[in-house]
């Protein structure tokens, strides 16, 4: 049997008696990162020789015909993360999918989930949600995976690193607009932190407050009802243009009508077109 457990997000305490035993009594335990794993074990006690293997992103291709081979052999095989519920945002998948096809028995033993743990955290509307994972890192592909979901109005939730928050938040805020959203940060642990505002406010804050540790992003979704027409956003932006310099103007149109500012600069350069003198 492969057991699929759930380990702690943080806060080692959090951790089923179920998924301790499976632990415990496990031939094998397959692990993301030995060094993590054993922190855990050692805590509880779980340190009677056994076999640990690493099993990740990088070896999986190689080491998991070694799991279904085990597998086979009628051993039980415990797969655990450096945090959370396997298979969020790991290899997992794919080896649950090949005990599907070789016919080999598997389970899971649930417990916690960083993505659910920010849902309930952040305060937004936990009736739909979308989660996404980590975006890419460059700045191009990230845009173009923020325009794909654009439309959702579901919450979204994403993995980022702390060295790439400010990016993400930057990029959100000219893809969807001012949107609310929550930064759930350490969660689980000591220093835990929500920041929920809209994005160009998070931008501020952690570009003043570099953040650290592990980060969870909750967007709201996009409005359920876009009822606006063009002639009410052409004549909102005449409007604002008379009054302020384009850029400026740009950006009070797009946050009254929650549109991605490129959208509203393309007419800003339509209306620039038609009359001149606009600054």
């Amino acid at each position: 049997m492969l057991y699929l457990v759930a380990t702690p997000i943080g806060n080692l305490k959090d951790i089923t008696l179920r998924a301790l035993e499976v632990l415990e009594a496990a031939d094998v335990i397959a692990c993301e990162d030995k060094r993590v794993s054993s922190k855990l074990l050692s805590h509880y006690g779980i340190v009677k020789p056994r076999n640990i293997i690493s099993y990740h992103d990088h070896n999986a291709t190689r080491v998991r015909p070694q799991i279904l081979s085990l597998l086979a052999q009628g051993k039980s095989v415990a797969y655990i993360t450096d945090g959370g519920m396997p298979l969020i945002s790991d290899p997992g998948f794919k080896l649950v999918v090949a005990c599907q096809t070789e016919k080999l028995s598997y389970t899971i033993i649930p417990g916690p989930s960083a993505p659910l743990a920010a849902l309930c955290l952040s305060g937004l509307s936990p009736d739909r949600f979308f989660f996404c994972g980590f975006l890419p890192p460059k700045q191009s592909a990230r845009r173009s995976s923020l325009e794909e979901i654009r439309s959702l109005s579901a919450t979204l939730l994403f993995f980022e690193s702390p060295k790439r928050l400010v990016a993400f938040l930057t990029d959100a805020l000219d893809v969807f607009g001012d949107r609310t959203g929550a930064v759930c940060r350490e969660m689980t642990k000591l220093y835990e932190e929500v920041q929920k505002a809209p994005l160009s406010t998070l931008i501020a804050y952690y570009e003043a407050n570099p953040p650290r540790g592990e980060i969870v992003i909750a967007l709201e979704g996009a409005p359920k009802i876009t009822s606006f027409i063009e002639a009410d956003i052409m004549a909102e932006l005449q409007k604002a243009v008379e009054l302020y310099p384009v850029k400026e103007a740009v950006d009070i149109v797009s946050k009254i009508f929650n549109k991605p500012k490129r959208e509203i600069y393309q007419r800003a350069l339509s209306l620039k077109s038609e009359k001149t003198g606009l600054s």
